[in-house]
């Protein structure tokens, strides 16, 4: 942002109003390839397919697979306050991100809300960091996704399936960005029906509606506390809480759709809200469902594992049939679908880069359906090294991966409360209130303070967890790399 905007909003013109919403573009002259740079991005993405995003970011293979490790450390009630505390802190740092989405719903979203309200450098490092996450992680998901699909079909090879996959994500959102909700819309779908038929089914087993293997009469709530409230300690609770927060990342999906809504002051704050609060209902009734019906210990049993998920157990307890390969399909879905989102997410933070004069024009350039090829393609081949995962040393790249991707989320969450809580203040001192807003996130100043302090006490668990120090390294030093990267190349031209 210039120096020139940066005093309008000092003065009482609010910087946000500067953003004029984009209209539609679909009914007028497509734009090719070699069109006009800064062309803005079409809005068509609708409440629901917001929602969808962000829920699709959020469940995937942590919740399926990842749980089960949570209960084994904490124990049923400190895996039930584990996943509770954690979607508090969502939906706080939400809440921030929702307050700066309505007033800026652009492309960038929270690298763009930093570069504004914390400093350039920062806002520079903050994109840079958010597509390194999801680019890292885009052969991964491709790879595990063609493992599982091997599993059926052993004779065909798996760099086919990783191809295809790789292939359909591609097309799907180079093709426009209603297409992109579309198919993000319905590949989440079939992980939260996946959740509400395990819960449902959960409860009735718990009550004794329907019968469970091992139980003549209603199991009920027992098991929550058969060794005691917290079998390991408090320590657990708060040791998994990087495994947690990183369980509800992919909220933020929101932030970056923002730039590509329709009607973002209406849709953005429901969208929020309705997300978070599903998360959260989502979340710990499958905890409360797995922690009433295994014992603690048995659900985090080599989780790894597709047939040792503790879906997969209790599906197979209450008398479902094929429940591994509808827990395998569901996961393969979740896979594409963090791919599908990762590509959409770190194209559009690329984009936002050369809109700002910090990447080649060339980044900022749209197909006729109003999509960033160049920076899609680029990202693409960004996630090759993530493709030979499974050649090289898979535990150590994914685990390494899993802690640089889950620090980086944190960091980012960390940057939006920041954010909001500077833009708050500024807002005030320009003579406004919060009447003014046309969204505001309540509790101020005590909702940016907890989220932000409760994200930093997350990275600190980091630091402490041996399995997770080589990714926190890497981290810090990419941060140093792009800060330093700024200040040699950018900061005279900001």
């Amino acid at each position: 942002m210039s120096n020139n905007n940066e005093k309008s909003f000092l003065s009482g013109e609010c910087l946000s109003e500067q953003y004029v919403p984009q209209q539609d573009t679909s009914s007028q002259s497509s734009m090719s390839l070699s069109g006009e740079v800064g062309k803005p991005l079409k809005r068509a993405m609708t409440k629901r397919h917001l929602v969808m995003i962000s829920l699709g970011g959020a469940i995937g293979t942590g919740l399926f697979l990842g749980s089960g490790d949570v209960i084994s450390q904490a124990g049923p009630i400190g895996a039930i306050l584990s996943y509770f505390l954690g979607g508090v802190i969502a939906y706080m740092v939400m809440l921030c991100l929702g307050e700066l989405a309505v007033q800026m719903p652009v492309s960038g979203s929270f690298g763009e809300y930093a570069r504004t309200y914390i400093g350039p450098g920062t806002g520079y490092m903050i994109t840079w960091l958010y597509w390194l996450t999801w680019t890292a992680t885009l052969g991964t998901e491709f790879t595990a996704a063609a493992l599982l699909m091997q599993e059926w079909f052993p004779s065909i090879s798996m760099w086919t399936w990783t191809l295809l996959f790789a292939a359909l994500v591609f097309t799907l959102n180079v093709s426009s960005t209603r297409l992109f909700a579309e198919s993000e819309f319905w590949l989440s779908l079939v992980k939260v029906l996946t959740i509400i038929c395990f819960i449902a089914l959960g409860l009735a087993a718990i009550f004794g509606f329907i019968p469970y293997h091992g139980h003549e009469s209603a199991p009920l709530f027992s098991k929550l506390t058969e060794h005691g409230w917290f079998p390991n300690g408090i320590y657990p609770i708060f040791a998994t809480m990087l495994i947690v927060n990183f369980a509800f990342s992919g909220t933020e999906l929101i932030g970056v759709a923002a730039g590509e809504a329709e009607e973002p002051a209406k849709t953005v704050p429901k969208a929020i809200n309705a997300a978070i609060w599903r998360l959260l209902i989502f979340f710990v009734g499958t905890i409360v469902v797995i922690c009433a019906l295994l014992p603690y210990e048995m659900a985090g049993l080599n989780a790894s594992g597709v047939s040792n998920s503790p879906f997969v157990t209790v599906f197979n307890y209450i008398g479902i049939p094929y429940a591994e390969d509808i827990i395998r399909f569901v996961i393969i879905t979740a896979l594409l679908s963090a791919a599908n989102s990762g590509l959409f997410a770190a194209s559009r933070m690329m984009w936002s880069l050369s809109t700002q004069n910090q990447l080649p024009k060339v980044f900022a350039k749209l197909t006729r359906s109003g999509t960033p090829i160049i920076a899609i393609i680029v990202t693409m081949f960004g996630a090759i090294p993530g493709l030979l995962s499974e050649q090289f040393a898979p535990e150590t790249i994914f685990k390494n991966l899993l802690g640089v991707a889950a620090f980086t989320m944190v960091v980012v969450w960390i940057s939006i409360c920041v954010s909001q809580f500077n833009f708050r203040r500024q807002w005030i001192k320009s003579g406004k209130t919060v009447k003014d807003l046309k969204f505001a996130a309540p509790l101020f100043p005590l909702t940016p303070i907890l989220g932000g302090a409760f994200c930093v006490i997350t990275c600190i668990s980091m630091v402490a967890d041996p399995s997770m120090q080589v990714g926190f390294v890497c981290c810090v030093l990419f941060i140093i790399a792009c800060y330093a990267s700024y200040n040699i190349f950018y900061k005279n031209k900001a």
